[in-house]
């Protein structure tokens, strides 16, 4: 994403682009620019460039729920909403560089929108499970669900969690290229629990695996609302369906087993400390 002539070539003849590439640390990162901020943020730059000079007529940049609940200031006892951002300097005092790339990136291509006249709509999903599409290389959020089935030695934040099936993810897409006007934000989480929750809920189901039982209860609210989505005629599948059909296609993959005798071990990215408010 950093090569401004490589992006620009694959665009040629598209009439609508996806920019779903963004990387998000698995372990704790040494240079947050270069592993994160310059890929999100310039490679997102390199996107809007190369759209308006291959005359894309529409970009549909994903984002990230990290870039609409971080913020300290929005009311407790509302759901946050498309017009709630994450709070850059709440995320640069905590270290968070993952929600501060997301949100700045965002920010960066509706202002885009605006001043070229480019069809841009950004989409903000909460945590993405479901079956896999392949098994080779695992998404981060994969690791983290393998970890809460299999269990192991490390400590877990008991956060709130959004949740939305990988499938659900795609079809929301494909709605938005579709039907969504430009310069607009859409939020995508159907479903939204505690992690202690989500493992009874998932141990309910599939009782013989060890679980992961090394929490830590935290003040921790992500609720977030899709109205806006489902009001474009968007519809989510159960939590129930996307849990089976995830812990089936791991069972299928082999990525339940367990290799060399070493335990599972959850991303850093879930291993940080609990934010201070």
């Amino acid at each position: 994403m950093l090569d401004y002539d490589t992006v620009t070539a694959a665009f040629s003849g598209c009439e609508g682009v996806f920019h779903v590439a963004s990387p998000v640390p698995i372990d704790r990162m040494v240079d947050k620019e270069r592993e994160m901020m310059a890929p999100t943020v310039s490679g997102t730059m390199n996107v809007l460039k190369a759209c308006s000079a291959m005359s894309v007529q529409k970009l549909i940049v994903v984002s990230s729920a990290a870039a609409v609940t971080l913020n300290p200031n929005w009311p407790q006892d509302k759901l946050k909403d498309e017009n709630c951002w994450s709070d850059k300097q709440f995320c640069k005092e905590n270290e968070i560089w993952y929600a501060l790339a997301k949100t700045e990136a965002e920010e960066m291509a509706l202002e885009y929108a605006e001043k070229s006249g480019l069809h841009v709509i950004t989409f903000c999903p909460g945590a993405v499970f479901g079956p896999l599409l392949q098994s080779d290389v695992l998404n981060i959020t994969t690791k983290f669900l393998r970890y809460i089935i299999k269990g192991g030695p490390d400590i877990i934040n008991n956060k709130f969690w959004p949740i939305v099936d990988v499938r659900d993810v795609a079809d929301a897409l494909l709605l938005l290229y579709h039907k969504a006007g430009s310069s607009q934000r859409y939020i995508c989480s159907e479903h939204q629990m505690d992690i202690k929750d989500l493992i009874d809920l998932i141990k309910s189901m599939y009782p013989n695996y060890g679980y992961a039982d090394k929490l830590v209860n935290v003040d921790y609210k992500l609720a977030m609302s899709s109205d806006k989505l489902k009001n474009l005629g968007w519809q989510a599948r159960t939590l129930e369906e996307t849990l089976a059909d995830s812990v089936e296609s791991y069972e299928k993959s082999g990525i339940l087993q367990d290799v060399d005798g070493q335990p599972c071990r959850v991303p850093y990215f879930y291993r940080m400390p609990p934010i201070q408010e």
